[in-house]
């Protein structure tokens, strides 16, 4: 009986146990209540046993080479371990080992179910771990890594062994893939890591590994492969591809933080390769040039005219009936920017053809501009200074993100993030310059209005004796508002677009040309670096390697963040209302026909009934218009009052190294990358200059304030809002 009963534990059948683990009826009389437990148990853990190896044949004949892969390393442990102990226990028996043979003449049941009880938890496991194989048709590789090592998290050390045995061996198999496309930048026919055009398929992808190492494996591999498919003169070297595999074989994705390291390893000497023998010095100040112009609105024609063909985007919209045509859709925008390069400098720039508009929110009807009473701007401002402020709807009343079209090699410079940065600089510059032009366009229609009226009223504003003053006053209240509007947008455009855009991008140019003045101490320690510039016989003071011109360009990008002021999210909480107040006032003044003063023949300049009383149309103006006024220079107030906090608690030099953001290649896709300011001092002997972020707010304070009109102590709120002949332009 023993000896059929070590057959069942192998794997054979048995008439002691006709179905599954229950003892034949017949056998039942003619044993013990312990015996019959004993030999219930023991063809418990043969069923499983039986159970497994089943599935392990059916999931072996398996497409996926990942669960072909578990199933191998499962059948090895299997042979090694519980085989090898039915083979060892038989060995025992027939050599009347006393451990497991009693007397010398018989063996008990409870001997053999103590002996194979380690077993009874680790194949319980097992077969429901091959039960949810078979549930499920294909796996693919990243789910079916996390399902074993969320599996191999256990407190029973047996169970936990051997799932992180077999999630090693599916692990092993899916670096075997990362190598290829890494290394080679070749994709396996079936179950590729990637699509033709370089995507991540879902699924393939472990959870563990995180989204910068998502990129840079993408970066990596869509870079070897294109060199490849190319057939480049100059391919990587052999002694490079053996070292990046080497460095592969030592790690493993469930080791996280070793499996980052390595693969920001390979991606910074890529880099320094590829910038060597693929991505020009031209590529790049091209590229940089081509982002200042349209997305720093450094070519000022082109962004005026963009402004203009926009605002005649929307009102064909508004004047067109009602069906598609009044629609605004992406071509419709697109179409806009080369018309509005016509004429202009950008008109045969074949870098205008990279650009183009995105709606992530789709196509849209235009709206008019919003008149809503703005007398909570600066509670709301005050209560939502720590939350981030977007500019990406002011210009076209809806989100809209200017995009630029990198193509390889380029792209191995111009990574999204940077691009995700240059469109938040492009929607804050164009929203701002809009602004201005509008209250420039205000200001002309108030002019021509005062000259048309002076025709017949001369050098008064027209109207009966107890009308004249209220009109004087509601005239002159609203050329004090426009003018403030035009003073204010002016000087923070004079501020943004000279001080810091023209400045910051000079700035960058001279470094591209001399890079000894911003190469960093840490790059110029990194041996792969070293190795590269070896290898380039180039002199030290000209020659500018892959990972100094990366963090130039950040630094680039941060500098520019923080000098307008989109770093810190106090200051931009108050700019965004103050563009809408502007935009209400120049939209109030449009729908009273461009002036503030009703026409002195319409019914209700004066009261009727002949009462002495103001009439109810400039009286209605004149609160309309004095209320803007004093929510504006609340605004100008608060805006003041936070700049000059942000001089003296505003971290202008961050305690990071700009270099991580390149080598991870964090993501400014939320918002708190737009928050930080990442200027190294000089304490790190990284790039020269960064006091002059800080004299960049300065300067806008001394233009600000430059008659005391902020500084100087105001008695009452009362004088606050009559503000109109503190600030002389």
């Amino acid at each position: 009986m023993i000896a059929e009963v070590l057959l069942v534990l192998a794997g054979h059948s048995s008439s002691l146990f006709p179905t599954d683990h229950n003892l034949h009826p017949a056998f039942r009389p003619l044993l013990h209540p312990g015996e019959e437990q004993c030999l219930e148990a023991l063809g418990h853990i043969a069923s499983r046993y039986r159970n497994i190896k089943k599935a392990c044949a059916t999931l072996s004949r398996s497409k996926s080479r990942y669960v072909c892969a578990l199933c191998a390393t499962l059948n090895q442990i299997l042979k090694d371990e519980y085989e090898k102990l039915v083979i060892d226990t038989e060995a025992k028996v027939l050599k009347r080992d006393p451990d497991l043979v009693s007397n010398g003449s018989f063996v008990p049941l409870s001997a053999l179910r103590a002996t194979f009880a380690e077993w009874d938890s680790p194949l319980t496991a097992l077969e429901t771990l091959m039960n949810q194989l078979q549930a499920q048709k294909h796996w693919q590789p990243g789910p079916l890594i996390d399902m074993l090592l969320a599996r191999s998290k256990t407190g029973v050390y047996r169970i936990a062994d051997i799932i992180s045995r077999l999630s090693v061996a599916v692990q092993r198999v899916w670096r075997c893939q990362l190598s290829a496309f890494l290394v080679h930048g070749s994709l396996a026919s079936s179950d590729p890591l990637a699509s033709a055009d370089f995507t991540l398929l879902d699924g393939t992808m472990p959870s563990c590994i995180s989204p910068q190492t998502k990129e840079s494996i993408i970066y990596v591999g869509r870079a070897i492969a294109t060199i490849k498919a190319k057939k480049w003169e100059n391919q990587l070297p052999r002694e490079q591809a053996v070292e990046y595999a080497n460095l592969l074989e030592t790690v493993l994705p469930e080791d996280q933080y070793k499996f980052d390291l390595v693969i920001s390893q390979i991606r910074i000497n890529v880099s320094e390769w590829l910038w060597l023998n693929v991505l020009t010095r031209k590529d790049v100040e091209d590229a940089v040039i081509s982002l200042a112009s349209y997305f720093l609105l450094r070519n000022g024609e082109f962004s005026l005219a963009l402004i203009r063909e926009i605002e005649r985007l929307k009102i064909s919209r508004l004047t067109t009936g009602s069906g598609v045509a009044s629609v605004i859709r992406e071509q419709d925008l697109n179409l806009a920017l080369l018309r509005a390069s016509l004429g202009t400098t950008a008109q045969h720039d074949p870098s205008l053809l990279h650009l183009h508009f995105e709606l992530p929110s789709g196509p849209l009807r235009p709206l008019l501009p919003s008149l809503a009473n703005s007398k909570t701007l600066s509670s709301s401002v005050t209560s939502n200074s720590s939350e981030v402020t977007s500019f990406d709807d002011l210009l076209l009343g809806t989100n809209l993100i200017l995009s630029y079209n990198v193509t390889w090699p380029l792209d191995l410079f111009l990574h999204l993030s940077d691009l995700q940065i240059y469109a938040a600089l492009f929607n804050y510059l164009s929203s701002l310059r809009k602004t201005h032009t509008q209250i420039h366009t205000c200001w002309t229609s108030l002019s021509n209005a005062q000259r048309a009226r002076r025709r017949w009223t001369g050098l008064g504003e027209g109207g009966t004796a107890e009308d004249l003053e209220a009109r004087r006053e509601l005239l002159r209240c609203g050329w004090g508002v426009v003018r403030d509007m035009g003073w204010f947008l002016e000087t923070l455009l004079g501020y943004v677009m000279v001080d810091v855009v023209d400045v910051e991008f000079r700035r960058l140019k001279d470094l591209l040309g001399n890079p000894s003045r911003g190469r960093a101490e840490s790059v110029s320690k990194h041996p792969s670096s070293q190795n590269i510039a070896g290898q380039a016989n180039a002199d030290p003071s000209t020659y500018l390697d892959f990972t100094t011109l990366r963090n130039i360009h950040t630094t680039y990008l941060e500098r520019l963040l923080t000098g307008c002021l989109l770093s810190n999210p106090a200051l931009t909480a108050i700019l965004r209302p103050i563009f809408e107040v502007c935009e209400r006032f120049v939209a109030q003044v449009e729908r009273w026909g461009g002036d503030v003063l009703p026409a002195l023949l319409f019914e209700g300049s004066l009261a009727p009934g002949g009462d002495d009383k103001v009439g109810a149309m400039v009286q209605e103006r004149f609160q309309v218009v004095s209320e803007i006024n004093e929510s504006l220079h609340k605004l100008f107030n608060l805006f003041y009052e936070q700049l000059s906090l942000s001089t003296s608690q505003q971290p202008f030099m961050a305690t990071g190294d700009a270099s991580k953001s390149i080598l991870m290649n964090a993501s400014v896709a939320n918002a708190s990358t737009l928050q930080r300011t990442s200027i190294r001092g000089k304490g790190s002997k990284g790039f020269e200059g960064e006091g002059e972020v800080r004299r960049h707010v300065e300067r806008l304070l001394l233009r600000l304030d430059f008659n005391g009109a902020f500084s100087k102590p105001r008695a009452s709120a009362s004088e606050q809002t009559q503000w109109e002949g503190s600030i002389s332009i």
